[in-house]
């Protein structure tokens, strides 16, 4: 389960890492442009505010236990990816985008798993 959980925290991390990057360097609209239509709901600083949670995310799920330092931060930034999730379906549920929610709960999912690995039987202090 140890392995599953690394597996699960590295694609996470990989994922968050892109999209959140992508999120702090291109502007609004060319977001918009691309896909991202939700991001006309939010000012600007709100999205950029959005991509830097997601990046550290991505270095919390990885970074903390490859150090061996701090590491219940790992399940802390999965906990932080969860409340994200959450936050983005009731987003796409207002903007009626089911597709979108379905993809939002898969990557709660996947989350919450990690907290519940990391915060349970296969922490990294147990």
């Amino acid at each position: 389960m140890n392995i599953v959980l690394w597996v699960i925290g590295g694609l996470l991390a990989a994922f968050f890492l892109a999209v959140g990057s992508m999120k702090l360097t291109r502007p609004k609209e060319k977001l918009a442009a691309s896909g991202l239509a939700w991001t006309e709901d939010f000012s600007a600083g709100v999205v950029k505010l959005i991509g830097a949670l997601e990046v550290l995310a991505a270095a919390g799920l990885i970074l903390p236990a490859v150090v061996g330092t701090a590491q219940v931060l790992v399940p802390l930034a999965a906990s932080g990816l969860v409340l994200l999730m959450a936050g983005a379906a009731i987003t796409h549920a207002r903007r009626k985008e089911p597709q979108m929610i379905v993809f939002n709960m898969v990557l709660l999912a996947l989350a919450a798993v990690v907290v519940w690995g990391r915060f349970g039987q296969y922490s990294f202090t147990s």
